[in-house]
């Protein structure tokens, strides 16, 4: 595999990394409504294309919280993997489920970017996996810290990306009709100025009904 191969939904695997409400707090490197939507984004983008998704926590009783609940509804089967350490890549049960996955890419999100999305991605690399690091669903203690952070782990070979672009890359074509209906769905939910010129193709020059309760997909 090589890093200018496009993103497919069988050639990786979507990584939710510590999205828990004490990690949420401590955000200050975007706007948290704003990293919440892009997050959601991301995770409909691999519930649609049916990518395996592993969503992991650290210290949810003593410390952090639950995992968000609204991350839990789009995929109600997965297993939550609970650690007590920073790095998810230093709990077995964690490296277990991205050797499980069989994806050389991983695509990963996490709150922190300087520790919970940083650690793992370095250690993943040295095991030989391409990271691809969605810049837009991560969020940092401070700008600085975040794009420290970036930057380090781009440095060593990690690929930056956004929530939108996900969902792109794996659509590739309108042609796709399988997924289509739900990816324009998403668009005109989360995708901010973007979906609302779909919506407003779909009814003012289309002539299609408003949206409105098909979007709570």
């Amino acid at each position: 595999m090589s890093k200018l191969d496009l993103l497919n939904p069988t050639n990786s695997a979507v990584i939710f990394i510590d999205f828990q409400p004490q990690m949420t707090f401590g955000v200050s490197s975007i706007d948290r409504q704003t990293l919440f939507n892009n997050v959601i984004l991301l995770a409909k983008a691999a519930r649609i294309f049916h990518v395996p998704t592993i969503l992991t926590t650290v210290e949810t009783k003593s410390f952090s919280g639950n995992m968000w609940p609204q991350l839990l509804d789009i995929f109600p089967d997965n297993d939550i993997i609970e650690r007590s350490s920073m790095n998810s890549w230093d709990d077995p049960k964690f490296v277990e489920a991205v050797q499980a996955a069989g994806r050389n890419k991983l695509i990963m999100a996490a709150l922190w970017t300087e520790v919970c999305l940083a650690f793992p991605a370095l250690d993943a690399m040295k095991a030989g996996y391409e990271v691809y690091a969605v810049e837009d669903a991560s969020g940092g203690t401070s700008v600085a810290a975040h794009n420290a952070a970036m930057r380090r782990i781009e440095q060593a070979g990690a690929v930056p990306m956004t929530s939108l672009q996900v969902l792109l890359e794996y659509q590739r074509t309108w042609a796709r009709k399988e997924t289509y209906d739900e990816v324009i769905a998403v668009v005109k939910e989360h995708a901010g100025a973007y979906g609302q010129g779909v919506e407003y193709a779909y009814t003012m020059v289309h002539g299609a009904p408003a949206s409105r309760g098909s979007l709570r997909k």
